[in-house]
């Protein structure tokens, strides 16, 4: 029953022990093989080679030099013939089991040793025995330190420096809380505010982020949205037709209605709330990014993992109150351009204009120019917007085609009141030499409606490039006053209210288990890598002497 079980595997043990060891390629191998056996079955000098082919730091004991058979010896062993080895070959004569049990003493022992190798191999005695042994590990192993030295401090001195930071960064227990918590908040709050302003100390090399990202959404993202939307984009011949026609009801139309002029240009402003909402949600998204970028780059969150979900909590919850009241915001700015279709707009092209440079694009395709001019002086007089106002006026809703007269009279209605000759004054001081086709021909009703459709198409291109030039301006400013201002201003407020609360000090302020356990650990590594530190230190300042160096005392 006291018999101790040998495992079946007790081989493949040993072998995965002594490796785990002679593997490294800093470690002296010491292989010891008896002189009665053969060395072609010697399982030590095996393992040296596997690992150690050429020799270099593998140093042979060849024992029981007494036990060979009659009429053998080692000396090729011990010469270095038989074994390539460059740390040598060392042969020592042990006590026997009966000079162990008698307690033979070791200092006997050691002279019986050398009588022995004077007698069998005098010119090896002198490089054989016990004490040749001793110093020449020693030697070898002051040498070996030597050379490892540099690098053994080099590494030492590296993970101790990493192991100190990591020390830091586990910080020590808090005990005065209310104060470490306040500091805490305070700290995120300011980081916050800092990587939005661009004011951070930790920049980002690899992508934009922060201040600069939601600025590259504003010019960027947002602005080349709206650029991808075309004035008439989802507009046919077809709907603008049945929107003039619809507009005008059961009554023929004498002129083009401005009711089916806002009708479609509200549609077409419309698409605009579509890219300015997706602007929203990625400034939103950006400052989510933030406050995660914020706590996993302060070392305080590392270790409260509830305070760092409670305020993760507490910012996201301030964020997603300001989301609607953002959307909403934007949808208001749109719904404030829908609102009032302001036709007086300084930009806007205007009725008479628009009117006036469709009426050249029929004549330009008809082929008909006023007599005694070129037809690039006709295309290129321009209506000065003064006058496009007051004919706007006069025009009384939208009567624009009184301009070119009506189907009795081969006179225009607008006479000259200057003499001016340039812009519209120029054009309306002789009659117009040809009526478009639908003026003179009332039944086309086809080049009748081409010119209204052109008409239309060009008062709305004008109005919706000026909503969308104004909506381009104002959702950036509505969003950074709304959304991100707003956090920004309120954030440590929001902080401090929801979070620095007396009871909830212990809860926020508690550490993981594993956090006290990897402090104690890291703390116990950095004085064993200091005590390493010194030990390398002193053996720098040890000088090698070879008289002192392998004495060892045998009285004992």
């Amino acid at each position: 029953t006291g018999t101790r079980v040998i495992p079946g595997d007790i081989e493949e043990q040993l072998r995965e022990m002594i490796l785990l060891y002679i593997t490294n390629p800093n470690c002296i191998i010491l292989a010891v093989h008896g002189a009665n056996t053969d060395l072609a079955t010697s399982e030590a000098l095996k393992l040296a080679r596997e690992v150690d082919c050429e020799g270099n730091r593998t140093l042979v004991v060849c024992t029981k030099l007494d036990l060979m058979d009659s009429g053998t010896d080692a000396h090729d062993i011990l010469i270095g013939k038989v074994i390539p080895v460059k740390l040598g070959i060392i042969g020592v004569v042990n006590r026997s089991q009966k000079d162990i049990l008698e307690s033979k003493p070791i200092k006997d022992a050691l002279t019986d040793e050398q009588t022995y190798l004077r007698k069998h191999y005098p010119t090896l005695a002198s490089r054989n025995g016990t004490p040749f042994l001793s110093k020449t590990l020693n030697k070898l192993l002051m040498q070996h330190i030597r050379n490892c030295l540099p690098l053994l401090r080099h590494d030492i001195t590296n993970k101790l420096s990493a192991y100190e930071n990591q020390l830091v960064s586990l910080g020590e227990p808090v005990e005065r809380k209310g104060p470490f918590l306040l500091q805490a908040l305070t700290e995120f709050s300011t980081n916050y505010c800092q990587k939005i302003d661009g004011s951070s100390r930790d920049i980002e090399t690899n992508q934009l982020s922060g201040g600069a990202r939601i600025c590259y959404i504003f010019h960027h993202t947002f602005a080349e949205a709206l650029k991808a939307i075309e004035p008439l984009e989802g507009l046919t011949h077809s709907d603008i037709l049945h929107a003039i026609s619809n507009a005008m009801g059961p009554r023929p139309a004498l002129f083009v209605s401005e009711i089916a002029f806002e009708l479609l240009v509200k549609k077409q402003i419309k698409l605009l709330l579509t890219p300015s909402l997706q602007c929203v949600e990625l400034v939103y998204e950006e400052l989510q990014r933030i406050i995660q970028y914020c706590l996993g780059h302060i070392r305080d969150f590392q270790r409260f993992p509830v305070l760092r979900d409670r305020m993760n909590h507490v910012v996201m919850n301030l964020l997603r109150e300001r989301l609607p009241i953002t959307n909403s915001m934007v949808e208001n700015l749109v719904s404030i351009e829908l609102a009032y279709i302001n036709t007086n707009h300084p930009d806007f092209v205007g009725g008479t204009r628009a009117a006036y440079e469709s009426y050249m694009m029929a004549q330009t395709n008809s082929g008909s120019f006023p007599v005694g001019r070129m037809k690039s002086e006709v295309v290129s007089s321009v209506v000065p917007r003064e006058q496009d106002s007051i004919s706007d006026q006069k025009a009384q809703g939208g009567r624009i085609w009184q301009l070119f007269g009506s189907k009795n009279s081969s006179e225009p209605v607008v006479q000259a009141k200057s003499s001016s000759t340039s812009g519209l004054n120029t054009f309306t001081q002789e009659p117009y030499p040809q009526h478009p086709k639908w003026a003179s021909n009332p039944n086309d009703i086809h080049s009748r409606q081409s010119f209204d459709c052109e008409l239309i198409e060009k008062l709305i291109t004008s109005y919706f490039l000026i909503v969308r030039k104004s909506i381009q301006d104002s959702i950036p400013k509505a969003v950074m006053f709304c959304l991100v201002s707003f956090v920004r201003d309120k954030l440590q407020n929001e902080l401090v209210t929801e979070l620095y609360k007396t009871e909830a000090f212990d809860e926020l302020m508690e550490e993981s288990p594993e956090m006290g356990i990897r402090r104690r650990e890291v703390g116990e590594m950095v004085k064993a890598l200091q005590r390493a530190h010194e030990i390398l230190n002193e053996i720098r300042d040890v000088q090698y002497e070879p008289d002192i160096i392998g004495t060892v005392d045998y009285d004992y």
